[in-house]
């Protein structure tokens, strides 16, 4: 499919559907939910792919078969709320739509406000399961999966950080529980709980444990469990734009 063009016009609906995704996700207090479908559409992206299949952020989530994988187990609400959106705005690429409710959600939580970058192109191909971050592996998979879409050591721990919103659920990813006390606010607790070790009532995946547990993502955790996220952006590798790769906005998941 052909990128959109980006003229006033399709500016216009992407700030019109901007409104409509901050009214939607206080609504349905869905943030947390909107910022994990943001991140597995684009986490499946490939910064040089083998067989030609790049991924995401794409749209490309939105196929049944992607949809169902296990890794997206549970999504299926947050597109079917999406496309209420998308019935207002049909210009806008699902692609730009499900990095625009990322964004929102971020915002609507506390977080910082981003400027928005559109232009993405939709695609009705899905990429190889297996690309998302497996929660039950180590610091090596990490590395293979942020390595791949181009991403370094630091970025991992930045887009970790995007824990400290929201919660698992059993019958979604098989774990239960927040990583933080307040898991409707966008900060930077979730480094502080991973440094205080284990806590009652909340949760640590494998794949957070490693963050502290090797020396190079702990650095990380260290400086950003000491300063803001909403403040020190610069300082955590977070852009006007988040982590950008490839003019692809990725952000990560709360759920």
């Amino acid at each position: 499919m052909a990128a959109p063009v980006v003229n006033k016009e399709y500016l216009n609906e992407i700030e019109k559907a901007r409104r409509d995704l901050r009214a939607l996700i206080y609504s349905k207090n869905c943030a947390p939910l909107m910022l994990r479908l943001a991140w597995h559409d684009a986490a499946t992206y490939d910064a040089k792919p083998k067989n030609g299949v790049a991924g995401g952020p794409n749209g490309s989530i939105r196929n049944e078969e992607e949809l169902n994988r296990s890794a997206n187990f549970g999504l299926n609400i947050a597109v079917n709320l999406c496309e209420e959106v998308k019935a207002k705005h049909p210009k806008i690429t699902y692609a730009d739509l499900y990095q625009l409710a990322g964004v929102v959600a971020v915002e609507i939580t506390g977080g910082p406000s981003i400027n928005f970058v559109p232009g993405r192109k939709d695609s009705t191909q899905s990429p190889a399961d297996g690309r998302v971050p497996d929660a039950k592996l180590g610091a090596s998979h990490l590395r293979e999966v942020f390595y791949r879409m181009g991403l370094s050591d630091k970025d991992i721990v930045v887009l970790s950080g995007g824990h400290t919103l929201g919660r698992a659920h059993q019958n979604r990813s098989g774990f239960d529980g927040p990583w933080t006390k307040e898991p409707e606010k966008f900060d930077n607790s979730y480094f502080v709980e991973l440094l205080k070790g284990e806590s009652e009532g909340l949760l640590k995946l494998p794949t957070d444990k490693v963050l502290v547990e090797d020396p190079v993502f702990r650095r990380y955790v260290e400086l950003y469990a000491k300063c803001s996220m909403l403040t020190r952006r610069k300082k955590i590798g977070i852009t006007s734009q988040a982590v950008v790769v490839d003019n692809f906005t990725i952000f990560t998941s709360g759920n």
